[in-house]
């Protein structure tokens, strides 16, 4: 067997074998994304619930000003929070959320704003230490299957830098699961609270309500569960959207693989038959010889 030709039998095994973890991977993300788009759309009816309360009880005390529902006079400082994947190979996954991210800080220097990053996801973490950028705090480990008690850690650190004065905004950058074929990266600002409106039957009694406590406490204790819960939202956005990245890129890969391994066959069938045109050419040569040392 010809050089070669064992080279090109090489690289069809060694595709053959990262097919064969592309499809496994491909498989299993594939699985997971159920699990994440159930959960994604579990947490959706709390969180409409809680905005309705929110929108209720900030319309009774629209007069007291709370400080998370109120914008500062001077706003210089805003903190981002970014949400990426702690593993790789999620195809333009991360380059999507980071590029985002890019555009909100252009906007925010525009307004005269420094940004300060919170980043979630290793990736995140590497591609800022990697272009030297400095990072307030950061969270890993927990891209993929996000609990409550991750997103309660981060809304604390960041509330607690809103209520210190160390910064005057929080924005959301992540990427929003819109379904298994589509993710868009967005941008959304937490605090000063913007309370997204919430669908309400047109027809049939408007429901009143009276307060028990005062509105304001209300509000202190409804203000932060209401942006852990959209932090929440936002890493399980991101892990059912970093898995169906995932499952795109392992089934590019797998369709290139099947597809380098036909021509790598065709490359070595060609080989083969070369070597069997050069077998019987020397074979041929040499009975000729043998003929004519006999014709002698």
């Amino acid at each position: 067997m010809g050089a070669k030709l064992r080279t090109v039998r090489r690289r069809i095994r060694s595709v053959q074998s990262t097919m064969k973890i592309t499809r496994a991977m491909e498989l299993i993300a594939a699985s997971r994304i159920l699990k994440a788009q159930q959960r994604v759309e579990q947490a959706r009816p709390f969180a409409e619930r809680l905005t309705a309360a929110i929108s209720d009880v900030a319309a009774a005390a629209s007069a007291l000003g709370h400080p998370m529902l109120v914008e500062r006079p001077d706003r210089r400082v805003a903190a981002v929070f970014l949400v990426t994947s702690d593993r790789g190979l999620a195809g333009g996954y991360n380059a999507n959320v980071l590029k985002r991210a890019e555009e909100l800080f252009s906007l925010l220097r525009d307004e005269g704003k420094e940004a300060k990053v919170f980043v979630a996801g290793r990736k995140g973490v590497s591609s800022f230490r990697f272009r030297g950028r400095p990072v307030e705090e950061s969270w890993t480990g927990f891209s993929e299957t996000p609990t409550y008690d991750d997103a309660k850690r981060i809304a604390d650190a960041l509330i607690d830098r809103y209520v210190s004065g160390e910064v005057d905004e929080i924005h959301g950058v992540f990427m929003d699961f819109v379904s298994p074929l589509r993710q868009t990266a967005v941008a959304r600002r937490f605090v000063p609270l913007v309370v997204e409106a919430v669908e309400r039957p047109v027809e049939g009694p408007v429901t009143q309500y009276e307060f028990e406590p005062e509105p304001e406490a209300l509000l202190d204790a409804l203000l932060p569960r209401y942006v852990e819960t959209r932090v929440f939202s936002a890493l399980l956005e991101s892990a059912a959207a970093e898995h169906a990245a995932r499952r795109r890129a392992m089934s590019a890969a797998t369709e290139n693989a099947e597809e380098l391994i036909k021509v790598l066959t065709r490359v070595a069938n060609q080989a083969r038959q070369t070597e069997i045109t050069t077998e019987i050419m020397e074979i041929v040569g040499g009975a000729e010889a043998l003929r004519q040392a006999a014709g002698e």
